[in-house]
């Protein structure tokens, strides 16, 4: 899963991953993580979601990661914002008012650049990557971000054997070894979306479980 597929797949417009609403679980758990206003919230592989916008009507400042450049400039240009750039290390930040998205590499980012993040977004980061991956993300973000950081985290949990990710099958037994013990992760709903996404049924699934999580880095 090199750089270079997802910024292909976003200079083809292969983004079936995007939602053109906002995420519903992020609307119904989001307040129960008890963030305030003005609080930093780090949203990995963000895309040009519009989840984005969401967490900055609620008050908070919001920092996106995303590799593809097109990605990023697509969201200031459909929220009708003209961004600020400027270069920070090896990103390069577009800032608007209370949101800024980093475009770069996730792993290249450093402990001071999100020492201030009380919060954490994860609706299709940790199931966009391979299994390697998965582990090292997650340690990074555990070596990342400051204790007490809280977080929404949102898996699919289906038979991996019948189709080939990204999405990727993340089962509630990864996420628990993953993120102990530096995290706590507590499991908020589980829905079977069978049947909601063409793409699961051409492949013969017989369940796809969305398993929603909040999160809470350990001190």
């Amino acid at each position: 899963m090199h750089e270079g597929f997802w910024i292909d797949r976003w200079a083809s417009s292969q983004i079936g991953f995007h939602q053109k609403d906002i995420n519903p679980y992020l609307r119904q758990q989001w307040p129960g993580l008890g963030l305030q206003r003005g609080d930093r919230v780090l949203v990995p592989l963000c895309g040009k979601s519009h989840d984005l916008a969401w967490l900055v009507r609620e008050g908070l400042r919001v920092m996106g990661v995303e590799l593809a450049r097109k990605a990023v400039e697509d969201f200031f240009t459909e929220q009708q914002l003209q961004p600020s750039v400027r270069e920070v290390g090896g990103f390069s930040v577009y800032a608007s008012g209370s949101i800024e998205l980093w475009c770069g590499d996730i792993f290249a980012l450093t402990r001071e650049q999100v020492s201030d993040c009380a919060g954490l977004y994860d609706r299709a980061a940790l199931i966009a990557l391979p299994p390697a991956m998965r582990e090292r993300y997650v340690a990074h973000l555990t070596d990342l971000l400051p204790g007490g950081c809280k977080g929404l985290l949102i898996t699919l949990d289906y038979e991996q054997e019948k189709m080939d990710g990204p999405p990727f099958s993340v089962d509630d037994g990864e996420v628990q070894r993953l993120f102990q013990p530096g995290w706590r992760a507590e499991l908020l709903e589980r829905n079977d979306v069978l049947g909601k996404n063409w793409r699961f049924d051409s492949y013969g699934l017989t369940r796809t479980d969305e398993n929603v999580y909040r999160l809470e880095k350990r001190g």
